[in-house]
């Protein structure tokens, strides 16, 4: 089966200056097919969002694509002109933001905001739309519909703000949503429900998902196959349960040591373990294993970031020539 998208060897950089820039996705390759969701998971800085405002052409200035392809159903989105891409976003890919407040419109009723995005890329009337803007509140969990629908953003708490993202991402029934730590800055409790409210759309839907995060938790039962993102590098990826039950590279298994325990362990008191050292200078990498000074075990082996072998698709495929075996 064809896959819905294909990443090959992107690689995206911020000017630093003149001379430098910084290396913030280097080289990934890989797929997504229709109904699948995927994980991407590393800690801050390690190009998570860099890598899903690429994929629709939505990096700041400074960022550019030095090279590589995405294609999402047979188009090259990297290629495409601005007109022909405008057709793909929020309609072909969403993206859900990690900060609701700033993805939103600050002086427009939040029911118009969600009209736009229908009258963009449906052929309906303002008062249809308007009349699905209502609907698609409804469907997020929204109970006071009538008045969120008139309600300005700065109005709606941080859950009620993102569930009105999750209703604009919704709204054309795209193919793929790419959801940027879409429960940042939410309490616990309303972190599981927009988790569950995706995952629900993802299974009765069937979207394809792209959900990024430096929480294991949140992929756990989300996920079906996993990224774990260093220094702008995949350095793991697998089946969920694989990745986040018996880990093989050093970075993945210090990211889950560093969370506070879930299940029967949580109430015993333990310290958090934390991988020691600072990630590698992006504008000045290292020859070598990108996560050679921070490796646990010290070995001398690491002597390439980016090894030729390719795993066969029903394995993973470890990034770093020490764990490859």
């Amino acid at each position: 089966m064809q896959p819905l998208l294909q990443v090959r060897n992107l690689e995206v950089c911020y000017a630093l200056d003149d001379r430098r820039q910084s290396i913030a996705v280097d080289g990934l390759s890989f797929d997504i097919t229709s109904g699948e969701a995927v994980g991407v998971l590393g800690e801050s800085g390690c190009g998570k969002t860099t890598l899903g405002l690429s994929l629709l052409r939505l990096l700041p200035k400074a960022a550019s694509v030095l090279r590589g392809a995405v294609v999402f159903q047979g188009k090259d989105l990297l290629t495409l002109a601005e007109c022909d891409l405008r057709r793909v976003r929020g309609a072909g890919i969403s993206m859900v933001y990690q900060e609701p407040g700033m993805a939103l419109n600050p002086v427009i009723r939040v029911g118009d905001q969600i009209a736009e995005v229908l009258r963009a890329h449906e052929s309906m009337s303002w008062a249809r739309a308007r009349e699905e803007a209502c609907a698609l509140l409804a469907q997020v969990g929204l109970a006071t519909v009538d008045r969120i629908d008139m309600a300005y953003p700065h109005q709606l708490s941080g859950g009620q703000k993102q569930r009105v993202v999750i209703a604009q991402a919704i709204a054309c029934h795209p193919a793929l949503i790419i959801a940027d730590e879409p429960t940042t800055a939410l309490d616990a409790v309303t972190q599981m429900e927009i988790l569950t409210l995706l995952k629900g759309f993802q299974e009765r839907l069937r979207l394809a998902f792209l959900l990024i995060s430096h929480n294991p938790d949140d992929l756990d039962h989300f996920a079906d196959r996993i990224l774990v993102m260093y220094a702008g590098q995949v350095v793991e990826e697998g089946p969920a349960r694989d990745v986040l039950q018996s880990p093989l590279h050093p970075y993945t298994r210090g990211l889950l040591r560093s969370r506070p325990a879930n299940g029967p362990d949580r109430n015993r008191k333990r310290f958090l373990e934390v991988i020691p050292g600072e990630p590698p200078d992006l504008g000045d990498m290292p020859e070598g294993c990108a996560f050679a000074a921070r490796c646990p075990d010290g070995r001398s082996l690491c002597r390439t970031r980016k090894p030729e072998e390719v795993w066969p698709e029903a394995v993973r495929r470890v990034r770093c020539v020490n764990y490859a075996h």
